[in-house]
């Protein structure tokens, strides 16, 4: 870990297809979520390549109770053991402006009904002027524990 980058590492009792299959489907994000601030999925989309963008609602209170729209696009998509990506704004998924953070998904099967999942929250790309107005990171590292148990009873539900 270095002091631009946050990671949290879970064993989940279900196989590596399953973990990654949660995390492919925007739907199960809110569940996922460890911050509270991301809402249910704009486009219900699957994630299937790197590239696609996929929209989510997002509520935050430190923005006066602001509802807002994310778009995220697609950095890694590697099934079943890694999966990425880079939350921007913008209504053309052609001209996104992004925040320069990425949020990461690395499983490691450990036996054919087990995953390791490390979860990487990485702001290093942040320009100076984002930071200078916003404080990096955000949230504490309990966030990242916390969707990490999300996460695997979502997928231990599954098996």
């Amino acid at each position: 870990m270095t002091d631009e980058t946050m990671s949290a590492t879970c064993a989940v009792n279900a196989p590596a297809e399953t973990v990654f299959a949660v995390l492919a489907d925007p739907r199960t994000h809110q569940a996922i979520d460890g911050t509270g601030w991301v809402r249910e999925s704009l486009d219900g989309k699957q994630l299937t390549a790197a590239g696609q963008v996929f929209r989510m609602a997002m509520y935050h209170d430190n923005y006066g109770g602001m509802h807002y729209e994310m778009a995220n696009r697609v950095e890694v998509f590697e099934p079943p053991r890694a999966i990425a990506w880079l939350p921007g704004q913008g209504d053309d998924d052609a001209d996104l402006d992004f925040g320069g953070w990425v949020w990461r998904y690395d499983l490691e099967p450990l036996e054919d009904d087990r995953t390791n999942v490390t979860l990487t929250y990485d702001w290093s790309a942040v320009p100076q002027a984002i930071r200078d107005n916003i404080a990096f990171p955000p949230f504490d590292r309990q966030h990242l524990d916390n969707s990490l148990k999300y996460l695997a009873g979502l997928a231990q539900e599954r098996t």
